[in-house]
């Protein structure tokens, strides 16, 4: 999975992989030449007292020294640039992918485990090519290249490494093998402990008005735990392969030593050439070792990799038509036909059997209780969710077959959640319409009833606006919402809960400046509160999914007796009547 990853992101970066290969070989081959020439200063300089063959051959070491510390630079600076661009190209592929997901995928994986893919485990991939670049190129450069100039030196000590590096090879394969599933582990564990902190973030006034401060303190603390046991065990891991790998390497060094000094006795080896086998040796032995450091990582950058392969070929469920309706408008339609909606792996149906048409001009309503599929009804319309059964039209052709960014440009939304984004209240209003004017802007804002706080600002327009709009109150958030919505001018408005926060008082006046706006328009309001919907041309009662009333205020209170409760559950007999 890495391995098809890397070679699909690493494709426009084949310059800079060409150019790493390159240096590193250049580098490396510098680096085995330098015990050669060592041996050298030894046997022919030091030993035979010669001080012209000393300078000579140490002003040649000097000139490759340069060179290899050039090639080196060289090699980090294409690697890290590759690593930066791979980096860069897979998260803007996650995002692009999470972008195109419904609600149904966000929720499969989850927003904390989406972030813990865009942000962690991209960084640890980006950490093996980085690695890969400066260490794991050079590595087995170095250890064959090792094995050849050590055998010209001497034949008779060939058989040490012919021992000793399966050894090595072979102890960290064993270690390695363990350390895969606590990998994957320890990634499933970050994924908890984002989850559990942005819980507890979000959720800091809930926690501390239940008081649940030291509950929270000790879900954190066992989510903490488990990770920590899972990150100490591959820390043992981990530990046991540097004493490893030195023991080996001090076995052989001893193993050289002792074999070499019988061949000097036996004068079939110089002193020179010992020396330099045993650099060679120590260089093989390191080349093992930096892959080792490649070892440790690779496990973890695997398990990185599966997961961000499961995102980006997680196809969403909502997708694009081949081919979209030229002529399509949206004509403030809206009809279901025999629409159920099930989310995957559910025991029962969100919606069953839901069917009713709203024309321009004409304010729909949606009301039921709790969990009976209200908003479920209403993400249908602009396709945040595809019906599993039935049919969704707007302007009289499937939803299915149509553009969805022509059809969410047709389309106003205020959301259940009021989200608002990091910047000022006027780049948050022309979220709904980058073209809009000052103007449209102001009367958008006097619509939804929030000109006044704006006016009072000392910023105006230009009112900073925190993340999510953490600096304004639920009301304020929610008008700022709606007026996002009408400056789209929208053929179709659909109003998630929108009036919830706001007081009886300004829900009215809202309510009454939005009949002229949306005079031409489609409406489609949810909503829990009946004194918001009782004016509606018509009204869909849920219950349990199920469309149990269709009609007027007055015509259901005599007909459904679900909307009946929930009108006396919020009204007397005079004042519903």
């Amino acid at each position: 999975m890495l391995y098809s990853l890397l070679r699909t992101y690493l494709r426009p970066y084949r310059a800079d992989i060409t150019g790493v290969i390159a240096l590193q070989l250049i580098s490396t081959m510098a680096s085995l030449y330098l015990p050669t020439l060592n041996a050298r200063i030894i046997d022919d300089g030091v030993t035979k007292g010669d001080t012209s063959v000393v300078l000579s051959t140490g002003g040649v070491m000097l000139l490759i020294t340069g060179l290899q510390i050039a090639c080196s630079i060289g090699a980090v600076y294409f690697g890290a640039r590759a690593a930066m661009g791979l980096g860069r190209d897979l998260r803007a592929a996650v995002m692009y992918r999470v972008g195109d997901f419904s609600s149904r995928e966000v929720g499969l994986f989850g927003a904390p485990s989406l972030i813990t893919r865009n942000t962690n485990d991209v960084q640890q991939i980006q950490m093996v090519v980085v690695i890969s670049c400066t260490i794991l190129v050079a590595a087995p450069i170095m250890c064959i290249g090792g094995v050849v100039m050590s055998i010209q030196q001497s034949h008779g000590l060939a058989w040490v490494l012919a021992i000793a590096v399966p050894v090595l090879a072979l102890t960290m394969f064993l270690i390695v093998r363990k350390m895969v599933p606590q990998f994957r582990s320890m990634q499933v564990r970050i994924d908890a402990i984002n989850r559990v902190l942005r819980e507890q973030i979000t959720g800091i006034r809930v926690v501390r008005a239940f008081v649940r401060e030291r509950d929270e303190v000790a879900r954190f603390a066992d989510t903490n735990d488990q990770l920590v046991s899972v990150a100490l065990r591959v820390g043992r891991l981990m530990a046991v392969m540097s004493p490893a790998v030195l023991m080996i390497a001090n076995l052989t060094s001893i193993s050289v030593l002792w074999l070499g000094a019988h061949l000097i006795d036996q004068g079939t080896m110089e002193i020179g050439a010992l020396t330099a086998v045993l650099t060679y040796i120590m260089q093989i032995l390191m080349s093992v070792m930096m892959v080792t450091v490649m070892t440790v990582l690779l496990p973890r950058a695997s398990v990185c990799a599966e997961r961000l392969t499961e995102v980006l070929d997680t196809e969403p469920s909502v997708s694009e038509p081949a081919r979209d309706l030229e002529s399509w408008r949206a004509r403030g339609i809206v009809e279901m036909r025999d629409v159920s909606f099930s989310f995957p792996g559910a025991d029962e149906p969100v919606l069953r059997d839901i069917s009713f048409l709203a024309e321009p001009g004409m304010t729909t309503a949606i009301i039921g209780g709790t969990g009976s599929g209200k908003s479920t009804l209403l993400n249908l319309i602009p396709r945040l969710i595809d019906a599993t059964e039935g049919q969704v039209q707007v302007g009289a052709a499937d939803v299915r077959y149509v553009d969805s960014t022509r059809l969410r440009n047709s389309i106003g939304l205020v959301p259940q959640k009021a989200f608002l984004f990091s910047g000022t209240i006027a780049t948050n209003l022309r979220y709904g319409n980058p073209e809009a004017t000052d103007a449209q802007l102001w009367r958008a804002l006097e619509v939804a009833q929030a000109a006044d706080f704006v006016k009072s600002a000392p910023a105006g327009l230009d009112t900073p606006v925190a993340q999510g709009g953490a600096n304004l109150s639920g009301g304020q958030r929610q008008r700022i919402a709606i007026a996002r919505a009408l400056v789209r001018n929208a053929e179709i408005y659909l109003f998630d809960d929108s009036f919830s926060a706001l007081d009886l008082g300004t829900d009215a006046r809202l309510r009454a400046a939005l009949r002229p706006v949306t005079r031409d328009a489609c409406v489609i309001v949810v909503a829990q509160r009946v004194s918001s919907i009782m004016d509606a041309d018509q009204i869909l009662v849920l219950e349990d999914g199920r469309l149990v009333g269709v009609g007027t205020h007055d015509r259901l209170l005599e007909t459904c007796p679900t909307y009946s409760e929930i009108v006396a559950s919020q009204f007397t007999v005079e004042e519903a009547s």
